[in-house]
């Protein structure tokens, strides 16, 4: 008898902590009942197709991240030109992934070769054709570039996203170039907020104004061109009151970019309007000091996305912090710091695929998974009872009780019950049952062969037990191919059927086994008393 009271004692606990972190909160949920809020915060999370929300797809340009390795050598070319004097006629890319360096005399060609030796661990340069010379991406570079922008934007957008507060979102990788990237957002009404936050650049650079605001595009133009080394990008006119579109010509080359920032955080102007105030890391700090300290008197624009917020003067030397201004609202200023502490994408983001799940839908799918569930598992219990009469109550208490621990468990790891988890719901009632059915049958054959109940009941769940072990650990290899491979979806099932079957070995063994012993013990005779199965 002491050794059922430590077992029961055991049960009981399991039930009432797994009872308390997977059954409570929904039923506390469902009829308003107030609890503590740490234990309703164990509440099992629902997927998208359970709880409503947004489904997109994405494409990552890569060429986007190619160009922009290909500018920054470019530029970087450009300059180490200048610093040696080197004359030259045109510096442009040519494409994504080549740019060309023309009018080389023939007396530099060796010191313009010494100087463009540091661009050939990225490039191939070609040879000297009248002063000419074709710098080329390394195919390996390229390929790792597209990679890498893959993995920057999953990684960029999985923090955006956890900013955005939104529970359990999926994230992935698709496609079969691997360029796509899926994204469900369980519970989020405002699509469009949530789509401008994910696919914004987010690309900041502070560049020095070399001329404007000016109203044309033309107006800044030298003898119909821009001028070498610079840009022209546009932005906000910069006069209060005025909407309309100026165009600013800056250097090409930023000062600082955002991959500098510190930190970004929602703020007001001096006008107390809506603003983003940030901060630089020590290296973007010790350049940004330099620049404004270099250029007191003249204009820094902020450039985000490729064009200009504002372009305030620089009236003395700025070391780490500044100040992005425009007209904003308070909800605009929010989601342009978010998306500048998360970083920006060295990649544009196109939809593919936007699919919207209403939350009646996720009710609806709520409702017939209970409905399947219920008709389940009352079904197994006529069952059990009718065939192994009361030995049937031992199994519909297993059966129960692995139930309440599976949905304790996926609640406490914070896992996401979806439709195809509720289908690893049910399938994990067919388990147990089968595995009821299988000591109820080893304990029959023990019996028919005139051995007495307790130790029919000893051998049936000692001979079954290596048994259920094989099958269960041979399912579990199965559920990590799943869920390695699988996306979302399978991936729900996955988890509820690892934790179904690992919870079905406690209660098919232990407590369907301590059962027996505690209705054995109650009796007065165990030796000769007979068993309903």
């Amino acid at each position: 008898m002491a050794n059922i009271r430590w077992k029961v004692i055991t049960i009981l606990i399991v039930g009432v902590v797994f009872t308390a972190l997977g059954v409570y909160p929904i039923v506390a949920a469902r009829y308003g009942i107030t609890s503590p809020g740490w234990l309703m915060d164990k509440q099992l999370k629902l997927g998208l197709d359970l709880k409503g929300g947004v489904q997109l797809v994405l494409r990552v340009e890569t060429d986007d991240a190619l160009k922009g390795e290909t500018d920054v050598e470019t530029e970087r070319l450009r300059e180490e030109l200048q610093n040696r004097k080197i004359t030259f006629s045109t510096l442009t890319a040519v494409n994504s992934t080549q740019f060309r360096v023309e009018g080389i005399q023939s007396a530099q060609d060796a010191e313009f070769r010494q100087a463009s030796n540091e661009h050939l661990t990225n490039f191939d340069r070609s040879g000297n054709v009248n002063g000419t010379y074709t710098f080329t991406m390394k195919p390996n570079v390229a390929l790792n570039l597209r990679d890498e922008s893959v993995v920057q934007a999953r990684q960029t957008i999985e923090r955006r996203v956890n900013e955005l507060g939104v529970a359990e979102p999926q994230i992935a990788q698709q496609g079969a170039n691997g360029d796509q990237i899926m994204v469900q957002l369980p519970g989020v009404s405002d699509v469009e907020r949530a789509k401008g936050i994910i696919q914004s650049t987010g690309k900041l650079d502070l560049k020095i104004v070399e001329q404007g605001p000016s109203p044309t595009r033309e107006s800044l133009l030298v003898n119909g061109q821009v001028p070498s080394g610079m840009e022209i990008v546009p932005g906000s006119s910069g006069s209060a009151g005025d909407s309309g579109t100026s165009f600013y010509m800056v250097r090409a080359a930023a000062a600082v970019t955002g991959r500098d920032l510190r930190t970004a955080r929602p703020s007001l102007d001096e006008n107390n309007q809506p603003a983003v105030s940030f901060s630089l890391n020590s290296d973007g700090g010790r350049r940004f000091g330099k620049v404004t300290g270099e250029n007191i008197g003249r204009q820094l624009a902020i450039v985000l996305d490729g064009r200009v917020q504002s372009a305030p003067r620089i009236d003395g030397r700025i070391n780490t912090d500044g100040r992005i201004y425009g007209s904003f609202t308070q909800q605009e200023a929010a989601d342009l710091a978010l998306i500048l502490r998360s970083g920006s994408l060295s990649a544009g983001l196109t939809y593919l695929e936007e699919q919207v799940i209403g939350p009646t839908l996720g009710a609806d799918s709520i409702r017939s998974g209970v409905i399947a569930s219920m008709i389940g598992l009352i079904s197994i219990i006529v069952f059990m009872l009718i065939y192994y009469k009361l030995s049937g109550v031992n199994a519909v208490v297993a059966l129960v009780a692995n139930l309440v621990i599976l949905l304790g468990l996926m609640a406490y790891i914070g896992a996401v019950m979806t439709l195809p988890g509720i289908a690893g719901f049910v399938l994990t009632m067919g388990i147990g049952v089968d595995s009821n059915v299988l000591i109820f049958e080893r304990i029959k054959e023990e019996l028919e062969a005139q051995r007495g109940v307790r130790a029919a009941i000893n051998a049936g769940f000692g001979r079954v037990f290596w048994t259920l072990f094989d099958t269960h650990i041979a399912a579990l290899i199965s559920v990590a191919f799943l869920f390695q491979f699988g996306t979302g979806p399978i991936r729900g099932f996955a988890v509820t059927l690892f934790y179904g079957l690992m919870s079905n070995l406690f209660t098919s063994i232990f407590v369907s086994k301590t059962l027996f012993e505690l209705v054995l013990g109650n009796r007065q005779q165990p030796q000769t008393a007979t068993l309903s199965i």
